[in-house]
């Protein structure tokens, strides 16, 4: 015992002593009668076997150790780019100025973007510890929206204080305008990603808005909900089917405003925009730089629509017991960044009126969008045909209860003879990836010497506006990805076929929400 503690035997030697003085009792009896039974050499070896082992045991120690201290500092460092701060490792303690040093370098490091953006960052990369939506089905549903927020001053006459698309003839001792505020765009949307059908992943989207007529108890800035789009997927690798309410595939390029955002811009000013039924199937075909695209489907369009308060009748295209046929045939790029595409579609349009009158409505549609230099993009679309009112690129008249059966009989077929033609164009320049301008103007229009021989013989088509104009520039600005901000003036000019043109104005101002 004195030697083991004298510190003649050092380091792992005097654990040794200690070991065997617990774990093998000794006493000097029993060590001599040991002594008369191992000799010295024996009993040596046994005792330099001991401390090879441990010495063993305290390399291991050592090494794990180290290794616990390496997952310490990737754990921190994996904690720091999910933007959850860590304090330096507990074990080395640092002075109460060095860790406010390096607290604040962690903080300058971590949030090299803006600190709003990086929550909202970690907010999505925290989504699937999140409580989901809850579905009868067993596959993810996804919830999304817009509270989207207008206010408004309107100059001139218009058909909608709120989302204008003509400009109307102002009456004598009429108002010269209006302002007001609305939120009727907002929209509420759902999404489903479904299992494996035949090879083909399965989902489905479902979005209303807030554009029906207008409740009594919510004020004219609130409406009853409609449906806007609901639709049914299946995707495989370069060929997707397609069924449901959307936006024509003929026309798939919008313009950017959140002043006119249920319904979109150049609605009766040649953007071909209405919703429509529709089961159609898409083919991909992938190239060196491009990508080719061929869609083709059926549609049933709600044009010269024959409603009787409640009661839904068929529309001329329902009657003729066909649908609508359309092809388009695009080429796309592959940058996602500056994306490009440019694309050609044909429409054939069967159509049979109440009093037996067939028609045969047809349509070509020319649609772009390319990047410009200087941060700048150009997309639109040009249209050409007959018997395309259903699509909503041209004006149509404000029909009287009194005055529907007329429509429907004398002057829907006379409007579905005339040729017509339109489109729109925008410029986008980007100044960052926050803030945007936009530019754009549209028109769609009649035959003005049919217009003017027809209605010389049905005097409802005099109230039919021969073209319709409309000129809009915006500002958008994004502060975060869920917050939007725009302000935008709009200008329409609609001609009759006779007298001066009617012109509005509106200046518009948005803040949406994003959920």
């Amino acid at each position: 015992m004195n030697i083991c503690m004298s510190g003649v035997i050092p380091g792992f030697g005097r654990l040794a002593c200690v070991l065997l003085l617990a774990f093998v009792p000794v006493s000097a009896q029993s060590l001599a009668n040991s002594a008369e039974q191992v000799t010295p050499a024996e009993l040596g070896a046994r005792i330099q076997s001991l401390t090879e082992s441990l010495e063993q045991t305290q390399a291991d120690l050592a090494q794990s150790r180290s290794e616990i201290q390496q997952l310490r500092v990737l754990l921190e460092s994996v904690l720091q780019r999910m933007g959850d701060q860590k304090p330096a490792a507990q074990s080395q303690q640092p002075s109460g100025e060095e860790s406010k040093t390096a607290n604040a370098s962690d903080r300058s490091h971590s949030f090299a973007v803006d600190e709003d953006d990086w929550q909202v960052l970690n907010a999505r990369v925290e989504e699937h510890e999140q409580v989901k939506v809850d579905s009868g089905s067993k596959y993810r549903l996804r919830l999304s929206g817009l509270a989207l927020f207008n206010a408004f001053d309107t100059v001139g006459r218009t058909d909608n204080l709120d989302l204008p698309s003509v400009a109307l003839p102002r009456q004598p001792n009429e108002s010269a305008g209006g302002i007001g505020a609305s939120l009727r765009q907002s929209t509420i949307g759902l999404s489903g990603i479904g299992p494996s059908v035949f090879g083909a992943s399965a989902s489905a989207d479902l979005e209303m808005d807030f554009l029906g007529g207008a409740t009594r108890y919510g004020g004219a800035g609130s409406a009853v909900a409609s449906l806007r789009i609901a639709r049914i997927r299946f995707d495989w690798r370069n060929t997707s089917l397609i069924a449901g309410l959307e936006t024509p595939f003929f026309s798939p390029n919008s313009p950017s405003s959140f002043v006119s955002f249920v319904v979109p811009a150049f609605s009766s000013a040649g953007n071909l925009w209405e919703w429509t039924p529709a089961i159609r199937v898409e083919q991909r075909f992938n190239l060196r730089v491009s990508q080719l695209k061929l869609q083709a489907g059926v549609l049933d369009p709600a044009g010269y629509s024959n409603l009787a308060g409640d009661t839904r009748l068929p529309t001329p295209g329902e009657s003729s017991r066909q649908p609508t046929y359309s092809f388009r045939i695009s080429a796309n790029s592959r940058s996602e960044d500056r994306p490009a595409s440019v694309g050609i579609s044909g429409i054939y349009v069967p159509l049979r009126f109440p009093a037996g009158t067939n028609l045969a409505g047809w349509g070509s549609v020319a649609d772009w969008k390319f990047p410009l230099p200087l941060r700048t993009e150009l997309s639109g679309a040009l249209f050409d045909g007959k018997g395309l009112d259903g699509f909503g690129a041209v004006a149509l008249p404000d029909i009287q209860p009194q005055d529907q059966q007329h429509f429907n009989y004398v002057s829907a077929p006379a409007l579905a003879r005339m040729p017509m033609f339109g489109g729109w164009s925008q410029l986008k320049f980007r100044v960052n990836a926050r803030s945007e301008f936009n530019l754009g103007a549209g028109i769609g229009a009649r035959d003005r010497t049919q217009l003017r021989q027809s209605s010389s013989l049905d005097p409802l088509l005099s109230i039919v506006p021969a073209s319709n104009q409309l000129m809009f520039i915006n500002f958008i600005f994004r502060p975060r990805s869920d917050l939007v901000f725009s302000a935008e003036y709009r200008r329409f000019r609609t001609d009759g076929i006779s007298g001066p043109p009617a012109i509005a104005g509106q200046i518009g101002l948005a803040t949406g929400f994003l959920f």
